[in-house]
């Protein structure tokens, strides 16, 4: 039986590639995002390929799109949880409630409403169970300046994959996460012009090939539901992460 994954944020970046590599390795795949268009670009008419409009922060909406894919598909083996936006880097006091919320809606509420949905459509099917995959960021562990909304978000989707994973052994459902840094996508390219550093300078970062989290998401789903990988960062090797600031 050909296993289905859900990926958010499939319009484009990271969720465009690990959406294509599921489909490479035989899945069958429900692609959500808020444009029908690019979903349909990155399904490039696969006929494994289900695509779904959806604002993740909408609960009404989140429930409807996961009854369409079990509608589809009979069941569910794998959310990959990974739509999530950004504001323009700000101090604190500079940085508009109004902003903050719009990170915190997708980033975090979307994350939690779309987990929610999976874990109970995998609780509840025969064969039981089914993987999350989150995904995080390195900014949880070492943010970027001027980043309060985004690394908030991204350090509490660490409570979330570790509570999931406890919560989710008694219905062998997995939760893991991957923590990316520097991934070449529309969102890094003023990276070769020089991004603000901890010290307060202006430098450019190196990136890496997309290809490399699609390749680490697509290991992660494949394993068995007896083993998991709870976190894995996958990063530009040259990156300011170890020894940052």
């Amino acid at each position: 039986m050909d296993k289905v994954a859900l990926v958010t944020g499939a319009g484009s970046g990271i969720g465009r590639a690990v959406t294509r590599r599921l489909l490479e390795d035989g899945w069958r795949a429900v692609l959500v995002g808020r444009r029908l268009e690019p979903l349909q670009e990155t399904a490039a008419g696969s006929d494994r390929a289900l695509c779904l409009t959806c604002d993740v922060s909408d609960p009404s909406q989140v429930e409807d799109t996961f009854a369409q894919a079990v509608d589809r598909f009979g069941r569910l083996d794998l959310l990959f949880n990974n739509a999530g936006g950004n504001v323009p880097p700000a101090p604190i006091d500079e940085i508009s409630v109004e902003d903050w919320y719009k990170v915190v809606d997708v980033n975090l509420n979307g994350a939690f409403l779309c987990a929610r949905a999976a874990f109970g459509q995998m609780r509840k099917q025969s064969p039981q169970g089914g993987r999350i995959i989150n995904n995080g960021s390195i900014s949880a562990q070492v943010p970027r300046p001027g980043s309060v909304p985004y690394s908030t978000t991204k350090f509490a989707i660490t409570g979330l994959t570790k509570t999931l994973s406890l919560d989710g052994r008694p219905y062998d459902i997995a939760c893991g996460q991957v923590d990316i840094g520097n991934t070449a996508s529309d969102m890094t390219t003023k990276m070769a012009g020089g991004v603000p550093q901890a010290d307060g300078s202006i430098k450019p970062e190196p990136v890496m090939d997309v290809k490399n989290v699609a390749d680490t998401v697509a290991h992660m789903a494949s394993l068995p539901l007896d083993a998991n990988i709870q976190f894995v960062t996958v990063m530009a090797t040259k990156m300011p992460f170890i020894g940052r600031g």
